[in-house]
């Protein structure tokens, strides 16, 4: 969860910085991604409002961490992996969880609990027999110097 956090760090988004961290059986590293724009589209030229037109706001621009995630690995299949992520994913990150065969899912929090996505995302996690999982910490801490 550490590792995701830090990836989350990378977002230029002022409000919501999440991060996102998959890994083998074995706990490998597979592959990172935090929310923020696509390849090619800048921080500078996009907006990062959270209200107004729908074109003015991030909301139809930005990727989520675990879609990043997936979409930087390129090693092969994700088939069985685990997903750390800090923010419970919603349902359509929780479309693609499933379509890369990943079949864990460690979230840090659950903020959206209750809402339609929310609600829609663990029905499909649990149609599709994907475990998600509360991140309960190991107490250790860490600290950089930013």
């Amino acid at each position: 969860m550490g590792v995701a956090q830090l990836a989350g760090m990378r977002s230029k988004d002022p409000n919501t910085q999440v991060g996102a961290c998959i890994v083998s059986d074995d706990n490998k590293i597979l592959s990172m991604g935090y929310n923020g724009f696509p390849a090619g589209c800048s921080d500078e030229d996009f907006p990062w409002a959270r209200e107004g037109e729908e074109t003015e706001t991030k909301y139809p621009y930005v990727t989520h961490a675990e879609l990043n995630a997936i979409l930087n690995y390129r090693g092969g299949s994700l088939e069985g992996t685990t997903v750390y992520v800090s923010l419970f994913p919603c349902n359509e990150c929780a479309k693609a969880i499933i379509q890369a065969g990943i079949k864990r899912v460690v979230y840090d929090s659950d903020k959206y609990n209750g809402t339609p996505g929310n609600i829609a995302c663990k029905r499909m996690f649990d149609a599709a027999g994907i475990e998600y999982i509360p991140y309960s910490g190991s107490g250790r801490q860490i600290h950089i110097k930013v």
